[in-house]
């Protein structure tokens, strides 16, 4: 197969690949605590032959998180919570703790603060919070204290990764950041309010026009060249 026709799959697949991703960001315009995400793209050199020769090559190195705040939205709920600056909250999974920004909560049978498919919150122990039985009322502090009736009983952990591209997206709004992630002293919640999705849908519309056709110039390019082989192919056999 020509060279040319090599280059230009790879960059078809890589295309391919980044349209997912704004679809993907799209979707999720609405989802509360939901991050953005990027393809980061690399060219690579492949060796052709002995005299030197290489063929540059796309590569996709990995997914880029955007970690820019998105708004906030008032709610008045006891049990949401947003981070108004850096860091995520800590949700304990069966599949280990896991980092995100939804600050969707409510409290479980046992008592403990969970998010809506059950995994509890964690502390800036890494350790459930639990309310205690016939609590009244429930307060967040800005540092993350929680009172229960006026007395603390515990402090919402707020986590940070000391480098932002360990993060990996590993199920909706969650994130993995393996044993790197710390515990921040500064971080401020904000009880009452829900961070809303930081993808702008005209950026996003916008940048899938775009993709959509480099996309269609290189199905083009790939459509010429297998008419060239062809008539070459017809040629000779004639």
């Amino acid at each position: 197969m020509d060279n040319a026709i090599y280059a230009s799959l790879t960059r078809q697949s890589g295309l391919m690949q980044e349209m997912r991703a704004i679809a993907n960001n799209m979707a999720n315009a609405s989802t509360t605590g939901f991050r953005r995400e990027g393809l980061v793209f690399s060219e690579y050199m492949v060796p052709l032959g002995s005299d030197g020769d290489t063929l540059a090559m796309a590569n996709i190195r990995g997914r880029m998180v955007d970690l820019a705040q998105g708004g906030m939205t008032q709610t008045g709920g006891d049990y949401d919570m947003a981070i108004d600056g850096d860091g995520f909250f800590m949700v304990q999974t069966p599949q280990g703790n896991r980092l995100t920004r939804a600050g969707v909560f409510m409290p479980n049978a046992a008592g403990e603060i969970v998010n809506p498919d059950g995994h509890p919150l964690l502390d800036d122990g890494q350790a459930a919070i639990v309310i205690p039985p016939g609590t009244r009322s429930l307060g967040v502090g800005m540092d993350g204290t929680v009172s229960a009736d006026g007395q603390p009983i515990g402090r919402v952990g707020v986590f940070a990764s000391p480098d932002p591209a360990d993060l990996r997206h590993v199920a909706g709004t969650l994130f993995e950041a393996g044993d790197a992630a710390e515990p921040m002293d500064d971080a401020k919640i904000r009880q009452g309010f829900l961070e809303e999705s930081n993808v702008d849908p005209v950026t996003e519309i916008a940048r899938m026009v775009e993709v959509q056709r480099a996309y269609e110039l290189g199905q083009s390019f790939l459509e010429q060249e297998d008419q060239r082989i062809r008539q070459a192919i017809t040629s000779l056999t004639r």
